[in-house]
C-alpha cells in the first residue's frame, strides 16, 4: 500500500450531467442567483487553496454544461454518456489529464453545500494516511437521529449511516440506521450524542483504487443497498471515515424541484455559504492532455 505523501497531487473532479430524470439540466439551475455548478466549483476552488497542489476539472457529457463551466473559468473533460456513476465519470476525467494524479476527489455537481474544509480534510486524510478511500461522516445528536428516523418512514432509502472501527475505518454503510441501540433511554441520559454516524456522499480516492473500482463488477451488497462504496469493502479495500461537523445546510444533493425550494429557504434562513473569494479561479486548474 502506498506510503503517506503530504504533497501528492490531487485532482478534484466535478461530475455534472444534464440528463437527470427528475430535474433535467440541474447543474445549470440557479439557487439564490447562482447556478449549482457555479456553487460547487466555488467550493472546489476554496478547498484547492487550502489543500495546495490541487487541480480542478468539470466532467460532463453535455456541451451546454461544458460551455457554462468554461464561462466560469473552469477546465472541462468531456466524458461518455455511458458512465454509470459519478465515480466512473471521475475516473474517465482523471484519465484525460496530462499526468496521473495521486488522488481523485469526486465532488458531485449537484451538491452545492459541501464545505470546502470538508473537501480539504479528505485530501489530507489520503496524503497522511494509508487508506484507499476517504469519506466524511458526522455523529448524530439525539434530535437529529429522531429526525432521520421520522424521515425514513416516508423515504426509507434516503440517508446513509456508517459503522466505524476503533481506528475510524468504515466497517459498513447502510440505508438502515446502524447500529441498533439497546437501552436507549439510559444512553440518552448519559450523553447528548447518539452512537449513530451519518455519511456525507463525498469521496476521495487513491487513483489506483478508483481505477480498480471503474473496472470491477457491482458487488452483491452494493446492489442490495444501492451504495457503491460497499464495492470497496466487499473486496477488502480500506475506507477512512473523516469526522466533520454536522452540515448547517442539511441538503446533501439537489434532485427535485422541491429540493431547489428547500435550498433557497435554507440560504434565506442560514445565510449563503458561497465562498467570498470564489470569483478568483485557482491558477492550478488544468485541461485534458
Amino acid at each position: 500500500m502506498p506510503g503517506s505523501d503530504t504533497s501528492a497531487r490531487a485532482l478534484i473532479v466535478i461530475p455534472a450531467r444534464f440528463g437527470s430524470t427528475r430535474l433535467p439540466g440541474k447543474p445549470l439551475l440557479a439557487i439564490a442567483g447562482r447556478t449549482l455548478l457555479e456553487r460547487v466549483l466555488a467550493n472546489a476552488r476554496a478547498a484547492a487553496r487550502v489543500a495546495g497542489n490541487c487541480e480542478i476539472v468539470v466532467a460532463t457529457d453535455d456541451k451546454r454544461i461544458a460551455n457554462h463551466a468554461k464561462e466560469l473559468g473552469a477546465c472541462v473533460a468531456m466524458t461518455s454518456p455511458d458512465c454509470n456513476s459519478g465515480s466512473a465519470r471521475a475516473f474517465a476525467a482523471a484519465q484525460q489529464q496530462a499526468s496521473r494524479p495521486a488522488h481523485v476527489i469526486n465532488l458531485q455537481g449537484d451538491a452545492p453545500f459541501v464545505a470546502p474544509a470538508t473537501i480539504a480534510l479528505l485530501i489530507g486524510a489520503l496524503r497522511t494516511g494509508s487508506a484507499d478511500v476517504a469519506t466524511p461522516v458526522y455523529r448524530l445528536d439525539w434530535a437529529r437521529l429522531d429526525r432521520l428516523r421520522a424521515h425514513k418512514l416516508a423515504a426509507p432509502f434516503s440517508g446513509t449511516t456508517c459503522v466505524r472501527d476503533a481506528e475510524g475505518r468504515a466497517m459498513w454503510f447502510s440505508k438502515s440506521i446502524l447500529p441498533a441501540i439497546r437501552d436507549e433511554a439510559r444512553l440518552r441520559g448519559e450523553s447528548g450524542v447518539s452512537p449513530v454516524w451519518q455519511h456525507l456522499g463525498l469521496y476521495a480516492y487513491r487513483t489506483e483504487a478508483l481505477e480498480w473500482f471503474a473496472a470491477a463488477p457491482q458487488g452483491h451488497y452494493e446492489a442490495l443497498e444501492g451504495l457503491e462504496q460497499l464495492r470497496f469493502i466487499e473486496n477488502g479495500w480500506t475506507i477512512a471515515t473523516v469526522p466533520v461537523d454536522p452540515p448547517e445546510h442539511a441538503l446533501s444533493g439537489i434532485d427535485t424541484p422541491e429540493d431547489l425550494a428547500l435550498a433557497e429557504d435554507a440560504i434565506t434562513r442560514l445565510g449563503d455559504p458561497f465562498p467570498a473569494d470564489a470569483a478568483t479561479p485557482v491558477s492550478t486548474e488544468i485541461g485534458p492532455a
